[in-house]
């Protein structure tokens, strides 16, 4: 295996764990923050699309250009959905609920391809979700209001549009990964162009536009970078792997620069979330996985 590639997706999830921890730092509320993720990401990975000559290869497809823009509209609320939640609960709490995501596709793969679902699969959703609940803190109120307040529904809503952008996305075949995120983070400039707002970045000091400009450019762009630089030429198991150098940085930063001191239940809460998640991503090819690759023609 080349070792480069390896080097760059281990770059790219180490950096992206250090996302929760500036987007705090930001001081403006998520839907700005978004919004100059789209224009970053935009821009970046536009100019490397067009200077690499790719946008002169790419295949046009109806069908392809329309799920790029569903998935666009899911990325967008997935990202809006996770910087709200960082911003009403512990970054540790919400990127472990966040990275819920692949249980939630793995029973999306279920309910809409018939895929069958396992006792044991069953029994690690479960466990995931069992941890999720713990995360939030076992006297955390039931009701709505105390759900919403928690941060718990906002970071699980990102998860479930994170899923939804997977699963969507599975299903495009021939347009680059380069082409269809800049077709997503130029819907994005769409979708939320009506709801800058110029006075949340009045107030903001020099130290706020450096994490504003680093948000963008670092984990939008160079990230985006690296990630897309290397992706196809990783094994799948490698892939599993690194996902989880993502969550685990972001926990750390979280303990370390923070304060975040989590209970002993949280504790058991995050062991029981990526255990769960160990199970349905560490597998060579899981049933939907295959079932994908072989509707896909991977």
């Amino acid at each position: 295996m080349n070792v480069s590639p390896m080097l760059k997706m281990v770059i790219a999830m180490s950096i992206f764990g250090s996302v929760g921890l500036f987007t705090v730092k930001t001081g403006i509320p998520a839907i700005q923050l978004v919004l100059v993720r789209c224009v970053f990401a935009t821009v970046f990975l536009g100019g490397c699309w067009i200077a690499a000559g790719q946008h002169k290869k790419e295949i046009w497809q109806a069908r392809e250009v329309f799920l790029t823009v569903l998935c666009g509209i899911f990325l967008v609320m997935n990202w809006v959905f996770l910087f709200k939640a960082f911003e009403v609960m512990p970054i540790s709490v919400a990127i472990s609920i966040y990275h819920l995501a692949p249980i939630l596709l793995l029973i999306l793969g279920a309910v809409c391809f018939r895929e069958k679902i396992h006792l044991l699969s069953w029994l690690f959703i479960l466990m995931c979700f069992g941890g999720s609940v713990l995360m939030i803190g076992i006297k955390a109120s039931v009701s709505w209001e105390g759900l919403f307040s928690s941060g718990f529904i906002w970071a699980l809503c990102a998860a479930l549009f994170y899923a939804l952008t997977m699963f969507f996305g599975k299903l495009i075949r021939h347009l680059s990964p380069y082409a269809t995120t800049f077709i997503q983070t130029t819907v994005g400039i769409l979708i939320l162009l009506p709801f800058f707002d110029v006075h949340a970045f009045s107030h903001l000091s020099g130290m706020n536009w450096l994490f504003i400009v680093g948000t963008g450019f670092i984990h939008t762009g160079l990230v985006y970078y690296l990630f897309f630089d290397s992706i196809r030429q990783l094994p799948t198991v490698h892939m599993s792997a690194l996902v989880f150098l993502d969550p685990a940085v972001a926990i750390m930063l979280d303990v370390a620069l923070l304060g975040f001191r989590p209970s002993i239940w949280q504790v058991a809460g995050i062991i029981l979330i990526f255990a769960g998640m160990a199970y349905t991503t560490f597998p060579k090819k899981s049933r939907i996985q295959q079932s994908h690759a072989e509707k896909n023609g991977f």
